[in-house]
């Protein structure tokens, strides 16, 4: 027989009832927060293997893999390259590419370049075209300028002022009076904070040999302008140059345009993507520079050398090489930095430029490395 509840104990009843139906509904909104955890885990799982799986397995994965391990290539960290395609492919394909360079160095030039005598009557002011022109470029990724030198024998190799340490291209132009400069050559770069001191290879300037880290027979990638004004580029000895006739002339590499060819196929050969400056010349002797600005997203990403190609040909250039980029690349007009330059230091010291000057015969270039032994040259000291 029930017996039956005051009112207060029903009223504890109900709270206690009300007590378990709380915390059955705290028990049962838990489990969706746990299930969605799990379900979150399982997606980033799951995609992260069919992400790998692409990664690695693909084609097209492997096409975006090798150019990100080329892209790094080009920077300070070449290393993590190795992270993307290991330690022995890396090794292989900075030796593929160093081959294929080898390679288009030994198209033999037809001498496609034509530049017209100087008339005996001076041209009327008004149809005289600029020394120099600039132009915007852009593609997907990138966006940069075009410097035009209508006159390649207003171009000269320019050099830092004191010994020891490299100058800056707005410092050259401003020093030396040019209208305008880009970098040129590469030098040693220590942990990629060297002092600009210390170029690679070979440097002319006025058509004496400022410096030479080997022997008049040694050969060397060289981007180059001869007494002519005719754009050189390709593998050759110091003494070839001498009687080619060649003024002006830093190392680098590759040239990557001959007798108006492209040499690269396609953009799996183009060397990754960076921050460019490359040389070119138009039949006609007209001198093309490209400077692409990289590694800033939301304003440029940078470049592959077959990107710059496109654009040179597009442009009429029957002959084109590369010259020193990434953190170097820098274009300066009337002694203002014209890109935006990628290095997170500000605009690099370094042992070489291109100038464009209204009288270069007069430019004050003097050699600072005479005298001087490359072997005991400390790049790293400030």
């Amino acid at each position: 027989m029930s017996v039956p509840l005051s009112d207060s104990a029903r009223t504890q009843s109900a709270k206690a009832l009300g007590n378990k139906k709380n915390k059955r509904m705290k028990r049962k909104a838990s489990p969706p927060l746990i299930t969605l955890f799990f379900y979150t885990v399982f997606f980033v799982f799951f995609f992260g293997i069919i992400g790998s799986v692409w990664f690695f397995l693909t084609e097209s994965g492997t096409n975006v893999r090798l150019l990100m391990a080329d892209t790094l290539i080009t920077t300070q960290h070449r290393h993590w390259a190795k992270y993307l395609i290991g330690s022995e492919e890396l090794d292989k394909r900075v030796n593929r590419y160093w081959a294929q360079f080898d390679k288009y160095s030994e198209v033999e030039d037809k001498q496609l370049v034509h530049i017209a005598p100087e008339p005996v009557v001076p041209v009327v002011e008004e149809v005289k075209k600029p020394i120099v022109e600039i132009e915007p470029i852009q593609g997907t990724n990138f966006k940069g300028h075009l410097l035009i030198v209508n006159d390649p024998k207003k171009l000269r190799i320019a050099v830092p002022g004191k010994a020891g340490k490299g100058e800056k291209v707005s410092s050259m132009v401003s020093r030396l009076g040019a209208v305008a400069g880009v970098n040129a050559g590469g030098f040693v770069d220590p942990e990629w904070m060297g002092n600009g001191f210390q170029p690679t290879g070979l440097v002319m300037s006025g058509g004496k040999i400022f410096y030479n880290d080997g022997g008049m027979n040694t050969s060397n990638h060289i981007v180059g302008i001869d007494k002519e004004g005719r754009m050189v580029a390709g593998k050759y000895t110091p003494n070839e140059l001498i009687k080619m006739g060649v003024q002006e002339a830093v190392t680098f590499a590759p040239k990557f345009i001959v007798n108006g060819v492209g040499q690269i196929k396609n953009q799996a050969d183009g060397w990754g993507i960076a921050p460019r400056t490359c040389m070119a010349q138009k039949e006609d002797g007209t001198i093309m520079f490209a400077i692409i600005d990289g590694r800033q997203p939301g304003h440029s990403i940078g470049a592959t050398l077959f990107d710059i190609q496109k654009i040179f040909l597009e442009h009429g250039a029957v002959t084109a090489a590369n010259l020193d980029g990434g953190s170097s690349t820098v274009l300066v007009k009337d002694n203002k930095i014209v890109n935006k330059p990628a290095s997170e230091y500000g605009e690099r010291y370094l042992p070489t430029a291109w100038l464009v000057f209204d009288e270069p015969e007069t430019a004050p270039i003097k050699n600072i490395w005479e005298g001087l032994d490359p072997s005991k040259i400390d790049p790293s000291k400030w």
